[in-house]
């Protein structure tokens, strides 16, 4: 298997527009990034309520 190249990342943003529109694919990114936002400072919390035991 190999990577993911620039024809794949294509196919992929042009369902996403196809699938959600061009007025909510920046709603979408924001809660994409919001989540993983999120879920790097819980990783962060665990990692310092591990450290403190």
């Amino acid at each position: 298997m190999g990577s993911i190249g620039w024809q794949e990342i294509l196919l992929i943003l042009l369902l996403a527009l196809l699938l959600f529109g061009a007025k909510r694919l920046p709603e979408v990114g924001r809660a994409i990034g919001k989540g993983i936002r999120e879920f790097k400072e819980g990783m962060r919390g665990m990692d310092k309520d591990e450290d403190e035991k």
